[in-house]
């Protein structure tokens, strides 16, 4: 048996690949391995029994290699290198924390109500960061090879860009050309544009968050 993963399902389109950016992640650690896949949509919001018997906790995205569920995207994405080590996508330990604040300032952002309480400062900050590390290393994070850092900030990215740029009118400062660049090219690798969930699942999966 192959590597089968359970990722989220699209809200209200059990039968669509949803929004979950972990679960992408994943996806696209497989995708650029080349490694053989089944993909199981899981509803989160009526998880299936066999689902919650193998994965108590219920959260996607799960992994079997064969013998076990496996959760966790960092643990995933961990046992894929150790399985496929080619290609590469092992980053180096000092990059690893490269962006990882984005997407909390992000969710935070998001959610502001109230435009002068710094939310929209901070993230600022977290990409100017990542502008001034990509001018330096660029154009991915480890220079010209891509690496799973470069696959956990892509989805965190895309939710950046669609949800912001519908709930409050917002883009990435044009200022911020590396950072553009780097959304460009990622957005448009093969694995990418197999794994992205549809805008309008990335709206609604934001929509409850926004507007409780």
């Amino acid at each position: 048996m192959g590597v089968e993963i359970c990722v989220k399902a699209a809200v209200g389109a059990p039968n669509v690949l949803g929004d979950c950016p972990f679960s992408q992640r994943a996806l696209l650690t497989l995708e650029e391995k080349k490694v053989p896949y089944k993909m199981i949509l899981i509803n989160v919001s009526d998880k299936p029994k066999w689902f919650l018997e193998v994965n108590p906790e219920g959260k996607v995205p799960v992994i079997n290699f064969g013998d076990k569920w496996i959760p966790d995207s960092d643990v995933i994405v961990a046992l894929l290198e150790e399985k496929y080590p080619n290609p590469s996508l092992v980053t180096p330990p000092e990059l690893a924390s490269v962006g990882s604040k984005i997407f909390p300032t992000f969710v935070s952002f998001l959610k502001s109500k109230d435009s002068s309480d710094g939310t929209e400062q901070a993230l600022l900050d977290e990409l100017n960061a990542l502008e001034e590390h990509l001018k330096a290393h660029g154009p991915y994070v480890n220079g010209q090879n891509i690496c799973s850092v470069d696959l956990s900030l892509a989805p965190k990215l895309y939710h950046l860009q669609v949800a912001l740029g519908h709930f409050k009118k917002w883009s990435v400062p044009e200022s911020l050309s590396h950072v553009r660049n780097y959304m460009k090219l990622l957005f448009e690798r093969e694995s990418f544009q197999k794994t992205k969930a549809a805008e309008e699942y990335v709206i609604a999966g934001w929509a409850p968050k926004v507007n409780p």
